[in-house]
């Protein structure tokens, strides 16, 4: 069956531009005017575009799905189904599950339960521990995002923490590196502080003093440091501090860096303020911090220094969360919203739709070598998003779609929405309606 998607205005490596698409099987056939270069038949369903935006899929290359082991928080199906709705079709996988993704053998038995379960595309990272180097060095690097690396508190012993073991992964590693930098020693003695002071009870508004920015930075120069000394092709998550920038490049094209940097979506749309009203629902690891930060991280988005917008998509029950603060655990859910947020961030002028999509769709497929996908292309695959750039609707309980039911954007009002979401050529998201029929593909990395 083929598609054409008519009328829409395309963005699209840094143009906008109407143009209609021609859809065949899986693959973007055509991208031209109707009638001239495009020629449908009684065979194509006409998808009416008219008055929206037409923008590659979105590329998440951090989510914590939950899945095996922890799946009374989410699971891939439920929450694939989520980021279908939020025209989200790739995620990167994160490897501290139950039991963790830390050896060959549990990273193709998430492979195969996503092959089952998952609406969208997919990879999975393998992590790193003190004394796996023999497992990531087997790694496949045409299936496998990336090493992951916690530099920070982790479940287990997924925390690597001895300066051997880091060389070892920096040196050795087949494939990118994405580090979670937050120094542990710093962390634990602020945390030790504020136990003294006020027991499990601590305010967490002191969220971003325990996990400071002198952790942050420490941890990350670290990462820069030795990613330097060993040539190695180092990712940087979710970033949280305007001192961090002085690690990163704008000089270089994207394509040619060796060391990049990932902001979220949370440290570009809270601060520290809004711990006030919400409390634990925005306790997140590192955490949100100053409304300085928070503005130099948009503005670092902007002029390049980071080069990846993602969500760090970490559920949780509003049980958990509501727990006193030090056993109240980090992180949220975010996919569903994710592009909702960053294009009202564009509305109130902040960063452009251009780069907006260059942040969430080229950047992950140009920066992990992401086979044909990432960008609206001729012979690339027909992952596509559609998107109503004047529809105001509010986050509530009856639309959130996460299996934990809550969202920190709860209550919020946005002023666009995603319609459609087309996966491999397949409608997976239409107007509210999601295909629990469609399945993602395992991603491919020209490597």
């Amino acid at each position: 069956m083929k598609k054409l998607i008519k009328g829409g205005e395309i963005i699209n490596e840094g143009r906008r531009i109407k143009r209609d698409i021609l859809v065949e099987a899986d693959m973007i056939k055509k991208i031209g005017i109707a009638g001239e270069n495009i020629v449908s038949d009684n065979d194509t369903t006409i998808i009416d575009a008219s008055g929206m935006l037409v923008i590659p899929g979105i590329i998440d290359d951090q989510v914590h799905f939950r899945d095996p082991g922890l799946t009374h928080k989410a699971d891939i199906h439920s929450e694939t189904r989520a980021a279908v709705a939020g025209g989200v079709t790739s995620i990167m996988e994160m490897p501290n599950t139950k039991p963790q993704t830390i050896t060959i053998k549990a990273l193709k038995e998430k492979q195969v339960r996503a092959m089952h379960t998952s609406l969208c595309n997919y990879s999975f990272y393998l992590g790193a521990t003190n004394d796996n180097i023999d497992e990531i060095k087997k790694v496949d690097p045409l299936t496998t995002c990336g090493i992951k690396v916690f530099m920070g508190a982790s479940t287990g012993n997924m925390l690597v923490d001895k300066q051997d073991s880091l060389r070892k992964i920096f040196r050795e590693a087949p494939i990118l590196v994405a580090c979670h930098c937050e120094d542990e020693t710093t962390v634990q003695t602020n945390l030790e502080k504020y136990i003294s002071r006020y027991g499990d009870n601590i305010p967490v508004e002191y969220h971003p003093e325990i996990r400071s920015r002198e952790a942050c930075l420490k941890s990350s120069s670290l990462a820069v440091k030795l990613a330097k000394e060993y040539n190695t092709r180092l990712h940087i998550l979710h970033l949280s501090t305007a001192d961090e920038m002085i690690l990163f490049d704008n000089t270089t094209e994207a394509a040619y860096k060796k060391i990049t940097a990932e902001a979220c979506v949370h440290h570009l749309w809270f601060d520290e303020r809004d711990y006030s009203n919400k409390g634990t629902l925005i306790k997140w690891n590192p955490a949100i911090k100053t409304a300085g930060d928070r503005k130099a991280l948009l503005e670092s988005v902007v002029n390049n220094k980071i080069d990846i917008i993602a969500t760090d998509h970490a559920p949780h029950t509003t049980e958990e969360k509501n727990n006193p603060y030090t056993s109240a655990p980090s992180g949220g859910p975010l996919v569903q919203h994710s592009l909702a947020a960053m294009l009202e961030l564009s509305k109130q002028g902040v960063i452009s739709i251009e780069k907006i999509v260059e942040k969430m769709c080229h950047n992950p497929a140009l920066l992990f070598s992401v086979k044909d996908r990432g960008y609206i292309r001729e012979g690339y695959k027909a992952d596509i998003c559609i998107v109503n750039p004047d529809s105001k609707w509010t986050v509530a309980k009856d639309n959130i779609l996460y299996k934990c039911g809550w969202s920190p954007f709860e209550g919020t009002s946005f002023t666009t929405r995603v319609e459609k979401t087309i996966i491999n050529g397949e409608m997976a998201y239409d107007n509210g309606r999601i295909n629990d029929n469609t399945r993602g593909e395992l991603l491919i990395f020209n490597r």
